[in-house]
């Protein structure tokens, strides 16, 4: 009999265990500081990181649809573009927040490796999960309200997805 136990997947290699990139997807995916630590409270750094996120550059076949950068992660959905992989999308995302990042505080590391991600199947996923991710902040106590918080952004809000 086989032993399957030895054929368990972990770490890194479990999330990205049945990952595929196709392309119109819309992807839910979050990512953490290296040690969770709260990076982003300092307003500088986050201010810097905020906008290294929202740079145009990145998503020339992407796009970042809603996004939050919190004190020690980051939310955000992606619609992934033609020729290329939410791997590589995502890795140039960190590539360039760390850049801002090492910028401000010139040193360290920002992002643990790895992430997580979810395909959205509908409208009505799509919709929850803006709400998720653009609320945040409001969970987690940050502010009283949304618009009291920096660092987000969505770029529909008052679609009819999103009612």
């Amino acid at each position: 009999m086989e032993d399957l136990s030895s054929k368990r997947i972990s770490g890194h290699a479990a999330l990205r265990r049945g990952r595929t990139s196709v392309e119109g997807q819309v992807y839910l995916v979050t990512f953490v500081v290296r040690d969770r630590r709260p990076l982003f409270l300092d307003p500088a750094i986050a201010h810097e990181t905020a906008r290294a996120i929202a740079d145009r550059r990145l998503w020339y076949r992407s796009r970042l649809l809603a996004w939050v950068l919190m004190p020690d992660h980051w939310h955000g959905l992606i619609e992934l573009g033609a020729l290329e992989t939410l791997s590589v999308c995502v890795q140039r995302l960190k590539a360039n927040t760390s850049r801002a990042f090492r910028a401000e505080r010139g040193h360290g590391g920002v992002w643990a490796p790895g992430f997580h991600d979810r395909a959205m199947r509908s409208c009505d996923d799509l919709k929850m999960a803006a709400r998720y991710v653009v609320a945040n902040p409001l969970r987690a106590g940050l502010v009283d309200a949304i618009g009291k918080y920096p660092y987000w952004d969505a770029v529909w809000l008052g679609d009819a997805c999103l009612g």
